[in-house]
């Protein structure tokens, strides 16, 4: 060997080393209790990689891994499914998710805050939760806390016991409480509350709408929300420890929020240092399709359409007319149609129509036959659309879905119907528009190089933030003073409070001169003489 190739080979196997002393051996808490199918898809991308990077992992979770085999470095502690959605429709009298739909912003804010509640709850419930806040011995035993952002924040607590520092991962994006959590402020005249259909481009009574809906998310947040959340704590917790933080205090101990967004799917705003956009993640790389779905696909000679509701929201809770409508409208295309339909038959099916429970999504929207997605807007499938670059026709139903299809009709890779009136001339003249104007794909393929290009893949991008955090302990150089400023300093009150005293006494001090001044030239009444 060459003495320039040893020396080639050796570099090349100290760097190795070095990446290998750097990603392996941290010892990971990882407590996620919501039990939201869809947010485990991001949930599962970083567990497993932590896992295959040589970490040491214990994951509380709803939902198991263990089958999976991940290593002896793995550890699950399984708590059971917390029956969210049976909570929420029972709450507003709803049979399906589908009911949803005309669920105002106020309502779907206290019932987020109520599944929050209930779910950490619950969590603490659990035996399994419980030795981990009893174990002795706590210091030391872990690396990092990782935890989801998303109204679990009781979980926060282990940070504290444990004393180590703490990551979130926020599986829907941005949310407008991010800013007092961490020390920015957010512009509320072009950055809409996130579960608005508005973009940063708002109307006057959009914009009152969205700053109605983000102050009254404040409000609840802090006089009532927060509370609630220590209260779960202490019920759980206050025997066995005295002081204990309450969650506003947890939340200075936040070191990063990886966050699930990107370019081109979220507009400019203001971030800290400590907010990573990761946005995609969880898409992996695509695997072989099925044999039956690959020929049906194949064989699509004028294009395909792929058609799923996600996780919660069903196709077949559609009323049997809504069916028959969907079924017409696919009937007479020329393109074939994949439907993800959860029950076992579909009578009356046409012959370019096959119905499965459940589909590969993202190894079917990289097929270059699928020409149309028919979604309702949830943000992991958005990002798994534009990350293939399929045009969207949305049909949201709740929260961010609204917001996720606004901005892609704005962005012009979109189109959007209401669920509920649709027509069957609707229907066909969106999918049609989608499928013969060249406008949509060509600016979803715009989309999809932006939200591709990247200086580090999204997952690359987490795990360098992670083993950043645990080698700078904490990295509290990334956090803004403006966390441990009080509410009336962070808006700048007090300073508006004396720059308003500062024209006004002036103002009111010439008043009363003028006041004086006048009385002193009125002439005196002249005494009568008796």
């Amino acid at each position: 060997m060459q003495p320039k190739s040893a020396l080639k080979v050796l570099l090349l196997g100290l760097v190795a080393l070095q990446h290998l002393e750097v990603g392996a051996g941290y010892r990971i808490l990882a407590p996620f209790f919501f039990p939201g199918k869809s947010h485990f898809m991001m949930t599962d991308a970083i567990i497993r990689e932590l896992v295959h990077r040589g970490h040491e992992v214990t994951f509380i979770t709803p939902f198991s891994l263990a089958k999976e085999k991940l290593g002896a470095n793995y550890t699950e502690i399984i708590i059971p499914q917390y029956n969210i959605w049976g909570e929420i429709l029972s709450t507003i009298n709803a049979k399906s998710a589908l009911d949803m739909t005309d669920v105002d912003t106020i309502t779907f804010l206290k019932l987020a805050h109520q599944m929050g509640l209930g779910s950490t709850n619950f969590a603490f419930e659990q035996k399994e939760v419980q030795d981990l806040i009893n174990a002795k011995d706590k210091v030391g035993k872990y690396d990092l806390l990782l935890a989801e952002q998303f109204f679990n924040e009781g979980a926060l607590i282990l940070g504290h016991l444990y004393q180590i520092p703490i990551i979130t991962v926020t599986t829907f994006g941005y949310a407008n409480y991010l800013s007092s959590l961490t020390g920015i402020i957010n512009p509320w005249s072009y950055v809409a509350h996130g579960w608005k259909p508005y973009t940063d481009c708002m109307s006057l009574t959009e914009r009152i709408d969205s700053v109605f809906c983000s102050l009254a998310e404040e409000v609840m947040r802090y006089f009532w929300y927060y509370s609630a959340q220590d209260e779960i704590i202490q019920k759980h917790l206050s025997k066995q420890f005295k002081d204990l933080p309450t969650v506003k205090q947890l939340e200075r101990n936040i070191s990063v929020i990886l966050l699930n967004s990107y370019m081109p799917l979220e507009a400019p705003r203001p971030t800290s240092f400590n907010m990573i956009p990761v946005g995609g993640l969880h898409i992996k790389p695509t695997k072989p399709l099925p044999s039956n779905i690959k020929k049906f696909l194949d064989d699509a000679k004028h294009g395909a359409i792929y058609f799923s509701l996600g996780s919660q929201v069903r196709s077949a809770d559609f009323p049997p007319e809504k069916i028959k409508m969907f079924l017409g409208v696919f009937g007479s295309l020329k393109q074939r149609v994949l439907w993800k339909f959860e029950d076992d038959k579909l009578p009356n099916l046409p012959a370019n129509v096959m119905v499965q429970k459940w589909m590969p999504q993202t190894d079917i929207l990289d097929h270059p036959n699928v020409k149309v997605f028919i979604s309702h807007g949830g943000l992991f499938g958005t990002q798994e659309a534009v990350h293939y670059g399929v045009p969207v026709l949305g049909m949201p139903v709740y929260a961010d879905q609204h917001l996720n299809i606004k901005k892609g009709e704005a962005a012009g890779y979109a189109l959007s119907v209401n669920y509920h009136t649709v027509t069957e001339k609707e229907l066909r003249y969106a999918l049609t528009e989608l499928l013969e104007n060249p406008k949509y794909m060509d600016n979803m393929k715009r989309a999809s190089r932006i939200f591709r290009d990247r200086p580090l893949s999204a997952m690359d991008t987490a795990m360098f933030w992670i083993d950043y955090v645990i080698k700078h302990r904490g990295a509290p150089h990334m956090v803004s003073e403006g966390l441990n400023l009080p509410w009336y300093q962070f808006y700048l009150l007090d300073i508006a409070g004396i720059a308003l005293a500062l024209i006004l006494l002036p103002i009111l001090a010439l008043l009363l001169l003028c006041r004086q001044l006048r009385s002193a030239k009125k002439p005196k009444p002249k005494s009568k003489r008796h």
